[in-house]
């Protein structure tokens, strides 16, 4: 079964949104994870058009609505989740539909809503691809922004 989702590459002056996430969410609800600096990314709900599930993502997981919808890309970050993973959240793959939005907002001023996130932080760069987790979201990064 595939998780539909939706990711941001969020730009401020020169640099870019990175959030730290601390959870996951399971089919018994959120459970602790490995902490790791992504995108602010979620799944798709039921019957939501993919620019409103990004919009409602950002507002999440950073407390604000001050963004302005620059694109949509074409490619999508596809992945399989690792075996252990698969069981606890009831998928198999994740297709990742990505945007890129500007932060017209002080950036001093975002506090996350949703507790999946413990830190937030806008970065050069040349800092993403030391700080970036995932080697499919660096290669993204470094395909379309670099």
């Amino acid at each position: 079964m595939i998780r539909r989702a939706v990711g941001a590459i969020v730009t401020y002056n020169q640099q870019f949104l990175i959030v730290h996430k601390v959870k996951i969410t399971t089919g018994g609800g959120k459970e602790d994870a490995q902490g790791e600096w992504d995108f602010v990314k979620g799944g798709v709900e039921d019957n939501e058009e993919l620019k409103q599930a990004m919009v409602r993502e950002l507002e999440e997981e950073t407390g604000s609505a001050n963004y302005k919808f620059i694109k949509q890309f074409d490619e999508k970050i596809c992945f399989e989740f690792p075996s252990d993973l698969k069981n606890k959240i009831g998928f198999d793959r994740q297709e990742t539909t990505m945007f890129h939005f500007e932060y017209v907002g002080d950036p001093n001023g975002l506090n996350p809503t949703d507790n999946e996130i413990d830190e937030i932080t806008f970065i050069e760069k040349g800092e993403m691809l030391k700080r970036l987790t995932h080697i499919d979201t660096k290669e993204f990064f470094t395909k379309y922004m670099l």
